[in-house]
């Protein structure tokens, strides 16, 4: 096996709680509990940690990461460390006065969500109302202290067809980056399939807009796995490009990965952030290419996707060991398509909220 890889970026969930019920939220449907966080003590010296093995960017996020009183501490403890600081962020329990303090004490950028164009649907998704009113204020405070904004719209069926008016209130809020994400389906999406997934018409009508869109403002597609014909690189593939901490110090792969059983995940309160990079058994077992069956071991592609999602094997095949069926060389291609078709032939307009 060839030599681990630096790793270039660590996801920090610093906690689960959040106002909004997205039907989408990449968290588990087993939240962590507000007393098993992690303390600020903790991820001050996670920082240092992922500082020392080279890290580049942390991720502040959740949940909601404005639920946490110690908010611009963190903050502080990453700019200290001289690494790059991004706020992952609803926008909505985040006041003014801590935004400022997270700014002075050294934040870097805001990557903002977004639900949908107007309030009635953002709001109805987001399973919160006012909410829309509420981004669209701390959008304002972002510009206004001079932080770059990137906005992040998750899509799917029930807004993907105002996707154009996505993108020009992206604009409108001086973004400078708009990320249209498909979702992903794991966690709360995945109890949600049948309310979620887009038509291949809906499809194809966003790629040719996001194409089309043009402009200063830098667009970045992230398309469906269901309708595509190569898989996407987990995480840049899985053990080699960024980890995420839960709140409560469990280091994994990926955002999902406690999806799959069997794996041994470790706890940064048990063992150092570099031992688990390097040694952990968890990020081993699927890193680089040995695991690979095939046809992924002979493919030419392999070290492009590095054998795409080991969560989505596990939830379509039960085996996380399999070709992503997202792939067209899969055997399991055709069936993982059909699906996804009859999920978004269901009409179902109905969420399970994030609880």
């Amino acid at each position: 096996m060839s030599a681990v890889p630096v790793p270039l970026a660590l996801l920090a969930e610093v906690t689960h709680r959040c106002p909004l019920r997205c039907p989408y939220c990449s968290n588990p449907t087993s939240l962590v509990k507000r007393s098993a966080e992690l303390s600020t003590a903790t991820w001050l010296d996670l920082f240092r940690q992922a500082a020392g093995l080279g890290i580049l960017h942390v991720h502040l996020s959740g949940g909601e990461p404005a639920a946490r009183s110690d908010l611009p501490e963190l903050v502080a403890g990453v700019a200290e460390t001289g690494l790059y600081s991004n706020l992952i962020t609803s926008g909505v329990g985040l006041r003014e006065s801590v935004f400022a303090r997270c700014v002075e004490a050294g934040l870097d950028h805001v990557q903002l969500s977004i639900q949908a164009a107007d309030a009635g649907t953002a709001d109805r998704i987001g399973g919160y109302r006012g909410g829309f009113a509420t981004k669209l204020e701390v959008a304002g405070w972002v510009t206004s202290y001079g932080l770059p904004l990137t906005v992040n719209a998750v899509v799917h069926r029930q807004n993907l067809d105002r996707l154009p008016e996505i993108i020009a209130l992206a604009r409108q809020l001086g973004a400078r980056r708009l990320e249209v994400a498909h979702t992903q389906y794991h966690g709360w999406a995945l109890l949600n399939r049948d309310a979620l997934m887009p038509t291949p018409e809906q499809v194809e009508r966003a790629r040719a807009i996001v194409e089309e869109a043009g402009g200063r403002m830098v667009i970045d597609y992230v398309p469906p796995d269901h309708f595509a014909t190569w898989p996407k690189a987990c995480m840049g593939g899985w053990g080699r490009y960024g980890m995420t901490v839960t709140p409560e110090g469990v280091v994994l792969p990926c955002q999902a990965a406690e999806s799959i059983p069997g794996l041994e995940f470790e706890s940064v309160t048990d063992r150092s952030l570099s031992e688990i990079w390097r040694n952990g058994l968890a990020f081993a077992t699927y890193r680089g290419t040995d695991w690979m069956p095939e046809p992924c071991r002979s493919c030419e592609r392999r070290e492009i996707d590095w054998g795409g999602c080991r969560c989505q094997a596990m939830a379509y095949l039960g085996n996380p060991g399999a070709t992503d069926p997202a792939c067209s060389r899969s055997p399991h291609h055709s069936q993982f398509r059909s699906r996804a078709l009859g999920f978004a032939e269901a009409g179902v307009d109905s969420f399970t909220y994030r609880g």
